[in-house]
């Protein structure tokens, strides 16, 4: 049986798997009734776990914002695997606001209003079930195939293992998770959070790119031909990162991986500048349109070697020696 709820106003955080999380320093309980219910005392958790037990979930009425936030994801800080998990059908009578389904990676959203943009990690597909529009998340298109959906728009080609972009809207957390060795072509922007938690495969953005680009990346390549916003690179593990220009420092947190940019950027410590060699010009001159000569004006930041530290030790005859801190 389906669950469904009907809401008599707009309502944030529904379906949203990352809800007690900490937002705007706030604990959110997960436990708490949803408001603007008609007839119904569901619970944010409630609707949560219809979806990861492959029920349908019917809402009613207009969506706000944090809508399907990472659906189809076993959180590791919630205590989970980190990977994707299955999960059931939304369908909502209504409107959806702005970055709905945001790191969604599996599941299948049927909108009978409308959704703004930015969208989140989805794609249209024809729909099956009359008065809907149907759209799939484009990590569960590129890791398993659209099987019987046609996209709308865009082009899936499995001889090439492509995904191309070209409908000229703007979504962000594209290819969040994604474990496959499969390449995604935007001809456009992105939006915030391209490649978030990927651990295999390409993304190409032949535009600009928002905030949290990389961001946790875990193998795999992202190569924005443009600029990237705040945050690029955060949390890397393993990968690799490649863009013109940053806003802001690149790399917090970062614990492997490689970033490339043309322009000098500002890095958190321990990333630093290292050295540019053959290989990598060459990497830049295929994977981001470089000519030859630019390639070799590509800078290159990795984790720098731990140095040892010294400390001065005054001796009893005035001299100064350094030695090894502890």
């Amino acid at each position: 049986m389906p669950v469904k709820i009907e809401l008599t106003a707009s309502a944030d955080y529904l379906l949203d798997y990352t809800f007690n999380f900490y937002w705007h320093n706030k604990s959110l309980d997960p436990d708490s009734i949803i408001p603007f219910q008609k007839d119904t005392k569901l619970s944010y958790r409630d609707l949560v776990m219809a979806l990861k037990n492959g029920k349908d979930v019917k809402i009613t009425g207009n969506v706000g914002r944090n809508f399907a936030y990472s659906a189809g994801a076993d959180l590791q800080h919630l205590g989970g695997s980190g990977n994707v998990e299955s999960a059931g059908r939304i369908f909502v009578d209504g409107n959806i606001r702005p970055e709905a389904a945001m790191g969604m990676v599996a599941g299948t959203l049927y909108v009978a209003g409308s959704i703004s943009e930015p969208l989140g990690n989805i794609i249209e597909v024809r729909p099956d079930i009359q008065s809907y529009r149907k759209f799939r998340s484009i990590t569960d298109i590129v890791c398993n195939g659209p099987g019987k959906d046609v996209l709308v728009s865009n082009s899936y080609n499995p001889d090439d293992r492509t995904l191309l972009l070209n409908d000229g809207i703007l979504r962000g957390t594209i290819g969040a998770r994604c474990a496959a060795s499969m390449t995604i072509r935007v001809e456009g922007n992105a939006h915030n959070g391209t490649g978030v938690l990927m651990r295999e495969g390409m993304i190409i953005v032949n535009g600009n790119a928002g905030m949290n680009t990389g961001s946790h990346l875990n193998g795999g390549t992202v190569a924005i031909l443009g600029s990237v916003g705040e945050f690029a690179g955060a949390y890397m593990k393993r990968g690799l990162l490649a863009f013109k220009d940053a806003k802001g420092y690149i790399g917090a947190g970062m614990t492997g991986g490689t970033i490339y940019s043309r322009s000098r950027v500002k890095t958190n410590p321990p990333v630093g500048k290292v050295r540019m060699g053959r290989e990598d010009a060459a990497l830049m001159h295929k994977i981001m349109a470089a000519g030859r000569i630019d390639a070799a004006l590509y800078n290159k930041y990795e984790l720098e070697p731990e140095k040892e530290k010294y400390i001065e030790v005054r001796m009893r005859d005035g001299s100064i020696v350094l030695r090894k801190a502890d």
